[in-house]
């Protein structure tokens, strides 16, 4: 389906929320309005659209009502745009209904989301209509899983390059960041531990290392992710886990078996968090883990999770001012293996706060490169490294603050 006809290049939904108002903000900024981008905001509620085009400046930029639960104003949202980007989450709570709008009109579509279960579920309901209609959904473009997918993309190209083979095996340890979790990632995430609690089936995916393989391709060497303190060999550092390995390591697998195994069926990888060398290092490790199940366990009741929504963790449209947003960071390093034994390592840097700021410039290149960049990859639903390949990481380094780098 073509949809090169359409109104818009990209409408961002949810934009007076925290965080699709930093979408906003940034493609005023990078793009203009009516320039080299034909853009707009999208809603539910007009007198928000309308505050915030007066805050950001730009009184000539279009503006769309709809609401997540009006089928017919999704599909005229869907059919008005060659891309719809959604920062209306949780998206198991508010998404569905615009996937679908959008497979079925042909629109390519992108997120923040970072729910397993749901995403399983847009594969298994859309994958195939998605390709038929050629429209491109690509979920987990921001933090999770952007920088991870992309630099595993980054590392295996630059080992083939170098030494004409991919590495079987990749670890990335994080280790720096700042800057704290979204409320809308939190939010997110309280939902999966609610579902899993209620499903077996929600929390087999969940826990399922292949859980977003194609179908009947959900093995492989991988077992669970990082639940306890290691010592990584290779740096001689200790190491706790990491809270969005789960959704991370899964977007890497389904992006290797989209692209039909290039690495070999034996392909590992891995995450964990770099926590320090010595007593210390074992001690904030644990602190980690310790710290994150708790987390879980809490979550895991309607009262005390309740609670930790009510008291404790940040809400959805919650987050951090522009001072803390610049101020904040992130630097993964990413340990590869060839078959021969070759050891390369990567950096992948970002110079805002994960949650926000950087995920906000990372989710808008991944809408602005499926509006306007001549892509090899067909319809589905997608993973950012198989979707946009080496088209994105160039808009990532060029617009928006991130490295990517090999070391020696």
């Amino acid at each position: 389906m073509n949809n090169s006809d359409r109104e818009f290049d990209v409408i961002v939904w949810g934009a007076t929320g925290f965080t699709g108002a930093l979408v906003a903000e940034y493609l005023s900024h990078t793009y203009g309005v009516g320039q080299s981008l034909n853009w707009a905001i999208a809603g539910r509620d007009i007198a928000k659209l309308e505050a915030l085009k007066a805050a950001l400046g730009d009184s000539a930029l279009p503006t769309v009502v709809a609401d997540s639960f009006d089928v017919q104003t999704l599909d005229a949202l869907a059919g008005r745009s060659k891309v719809i980007l959604s920062t209306v989450g949780p998206y198991a709570k508010y998404g569905s209904a615009l996937v679908a709008a959008c497979v079925q009109a042909g629109t390519h579509y992108c997120d923040l989301a970072g729910e397993a279960q749901w995403i399983r579920q847009m594969i298994d309901q859309h994958h195939e209509a998605a390709r038929e209609s050629g429209a491109r959904i690509v979920h987990c473009c921001g933090f999770d899983s952007v920088p991870m997918d992309m630099g595993v993309w980054f590392l295996q190209h630059e080992a083939q390059k170098q030494h004409g083979q991919y590495c079987d095996s990749i670890s990335m340890l994080v280790k720096a960041l700042k800057g704290g979790a979204s409320g809308g990632t939190i939010a997110s995430l309280l939902n999966v531990i609610r579902e899993s609690r209620q499903d077996r089936a929600i929390a087999r995916v969940v826990a399922d290392p292949y859980g977003l393989n194609p179908q009947n391709e959900r093995s492989g060497p991988d077992e669970l992710d990082q639940q306890n303190v290691r010592k990584d060999a290779g740096t001689n550092m200790w190491t706790a886990p990491f809270i969005m390995a789960g959704i991370n390591t899964k977007v890497v697998r389904r992006s290797h078996a989209l692209a039909g195994y290039q690495y070999g069926r034996d392909f590992r990888y891995h995450e964990a968090m770099l926590t320090g060398k010595g007593f210390g290092g074992w001690l904030k490790a644990n602190m980690v883990m310790l710290g994150l199940g708790a987390l879980v366990f809490f979550a895991s009741f309607d009262v005390t999770r309740s609670l930790l929504q009510r008291f404790v963790l940040p809400k959805p449209g919650e987050g951090p001012d522009e001072n803390a947003r610049a101020s904040g960071y992130f630097d993964l390093r990413q340990f590869g293996h060839t078959p021969d034994g070759t050891l390369l390592k990567s950096r992948v840097t970002g110079d805002r706060d994960p949650g926000y700021g950087s995920t906000s410039k990372m989710l808008s290149e991944c809408a602005v490169c499926l509006a306007q960049d001549d892509l090899v990859s067909g319809g589905g639903v997608l993973t950012p490294a198989f979707a946009f390949g080496e088209t994105l990481l160039r808009r990532l380094e060029k617009n928006a603050g991130l490295t990517f780098e090999l070391l020696d």
